[in-house]
């Protein structure tokens, strides 16, 4: 069907949400407007589904919520007897809806549904998953997306996002489920009062703190240690359970940002509620200029993801990036449990391949296994079934992706920020008594072992022409492979969707053994790289660059060269 033939399909039928009708009678006319959400269908990869609020097969309603729901349903069913599936939703808008109406359809497809009475973390519905025992999960959130996007996460039964095969699986059965009538449906009420629907209760809530309580090294310190946070839950899930954790471990002066306290899906005072942005801790760091803390903390969304900030020598305060919390959380439980002697024997820490290198000169002083996965957190959470299918999961210590998700414990198998934050207030208050600050304990890891700098630039490409584009640049590397970036030569190339390295002054070629995905590695002299991807999630292409240098300003001289030459190769 044409676009114009699927907006007027979708003017007759799509008539349960006055907000869709009234924006299909507002772009009526507008070609551009209609070829946007009618274009192609929301696609379903591993991650589930992600898009804008509103009307039209290519945008985020209670349509196609229902339809994805009864994809998943059809694949539930005819892969487990007697399923089950838990559901959590955040703060964004109509996250609540759009829960339910999932939980509706499952029930009325004979699934036994676990839902959460209000608001709740990404890892407490992993943690959902595999305490209640369901074959599924279903996380409604667009994670640190701006307010107009919202998405359907979906996870398998061990607590983990859904691998490619299954989520390619479920692909299938949506793409046989018509918009309208395909999906089975009841009411929500009505699935509560059959039993079909079931609350998540206080106990479940209770077992997921004591997990996080137990992947604590010093928390007795912490109560003596006298720290002050400033929090922000920027407006998400964050608030209750990051609150009760600090607070269970002793902290006392928790001041929180009371713009970002209360959950509210358009995120008045910060347009991307990502901890990555600046922008978006511009209130807790103004707040910190009055309450002079020792940490600022900041969850994003869905509260799977956390950024911090330190008072600098000079009164401002400094932002940490993802790389620079993931590996001194990873020196810290290192040193820590190996001079507590709670180190497991052969020990496995857990790192996605854009995430600092640095963490490779770490584990090999601790003597412990250092594993790189694909960009995703769910491959780390893979990495942990696959101990567990060993009986080995304690073996597991740590984990961690440099756009600030970071995971100690096997009890879920996501990032989980509940946590991170809890050790990342723990490792503060820690060195806190030994008179060091957090920012002289980064000083002291690049001391250590060497001045790594990372960045990462995204460049937007909306729309259809957008996703050409991305094809486009992808492609031409490919074909094309540069020689040099930024004055330095590259050494070696990487096509991890074609599984191959290649040296390119011998053409020497091996393996890469990880999954096939759409990313391109560039190895250049001084140990400086550049990886490009295609975003799963948002509609833009992401250069990850790394640096070594002597001294801090080499590395940013040396990132500034490599960044514009390869933002110039790409065309932007």
């Amino acid at each position: 069907m044409t676009e114009m033939e699927l907006y007027k399909l979708w003017c007759d039928n799509a008539t349960e949400d006055e907000d869709l009708v009234r924006e299909l009678k507002e772009i009526a006319g507008d070609e551009e407007a209609i070829k946007d959400r009618f274009y192609r269908d929301l696609e379903f990869g591993t991650g589930g589904l992600r898009g804008v609020i509103g009307a039209g097969a290519y945008r985020l309603n209670i349509y196609t919520i229902r339809r994805a729901t009864q994809g998943l349903a059809d694949y539930v069913n005819g892969a487990f007897k007697d399923a089950a599936v838990a559901i959590s939703f955040d703060s964004r808008i109509k996250s609540d809806v759009f829960a339910k109406e999932a939980a509706a359809v499952l029930a009325a497809n004979g699934i036994e549904v676990y839902i959460y009475t209000e608001l709740m973390p990404t890892p407490c519905l992993s943690w959902a998953v595999r305490a209640c025992k369901c074959q599924a999960g279903i996380m409604i959130t667009a994670s640190h997306n701006p307010a107009k996007y919202n998405g359907y996460k979906v996870y398998g039964e061990d607590g983990c996002q859904m691998t490619i095969d299954a989520a390619n699986a479920v692909t299938e059965k949506i793409a046989a489920v018509d918009m309208f009538g395909g999906a089975k449906v009841m009411s929500f009420d009505e699935g509560v009062k059959s039993g079909m629907i079931s609350y998540i209760g206080q106990d479940i809530i209770e077992e997921y703190y004591k997990k996080v309580l137990e992947q604590g090294i010093h928390t007795d310190l912490v109560a003596q240690s006298g720290l002050k946070v400033v929090y922000t839950p920027l407006n998400g899930t964050g608030n209750k359970p990051v609150r009760e954790i600090l607070k269970r471990i002793g902290i006392k002066e928790v001041t929180v940002v009371p713009e970002q306290e209360n959950p509210d899906g358009n995120f008045p005072t910060c347009p991307f509620p990502n901890p990555e942005i600046k922008e978006a801790l511009a209130k807790g760091l103004e707040l910190c200029n009055t309450v002079k803390p020792d940490l600022l903390l900041a969850t994003d969304p869905d509260c799977d993801r956390v950024g911090i900030a330190v008072p600098g020598d000079n009164g401002e305060f400094v932002l940490f990036s993802g790389n620079e919390v993931g590996a001194m959380l990873l020196k810290y439980v290192c040193q820590e449990r190996t001079a507590l002697g709670t180190m497991p024997k052969d020990p496995v820490a857990v790192k996605t391949i854009v995430s600092t290198d640095i963490c490779k000169k770490i584990a090999a002083e601790y003597n412990v296994e250092l594993r790189e996965v694909l960009t995703g957190f769910k491959f780390i959470g893979e990495q942990i079934g696959f101990l567990e299918q060993k009986g080995e999961q304690d073996r597991y210590i740590f984990g961690f992706e440099e756009s600030y998700g970071y995971l100690a414990g096997s009890y879920v198998r996501d990032k989980d920020a509940v946590v991170a934050s809890m050790l990342i207030c723990e490792m503060a208050a820690f060195y806190r008594t030994k008179g060091i600050s957090l920012l002289k304990a980064r000083e002291d890891l690049y001391a250590q072992y060497g001045n790594y700098l990372h960045s990462q630039k995204s460049f937007q490409c909306e729309g259809a022409s957008g996703m050409e584009r991305m094809k486009e640049i992808m492609t031409d590397l490919r074909t094309n492979v540069p020689t040099e970036i930024g004055g330095l030569k590259v050494l070696v190339f990487g096509d991890y969707m074609a599984s191959e390295e290649t040296e390119l002054a011998t053409g020497k070629k091996s393996e890469i053994k990880l999954p096939k995905s759409d990313v391109l590695a560039f190895r250049l002299e001084q140990g400086a790289s550049v990886i490009l991807r295609p975003s799963g999630t948002e509609p833009k292409i992401k250069a990850y660059y790394t640096t070594i240098g002597e001294k801090r300003e080499d590395a940013e001289k040396l990132e500034e060269k490599i960044a514009e030459d390869f933002k110039a190769k790409l065309g932007f």
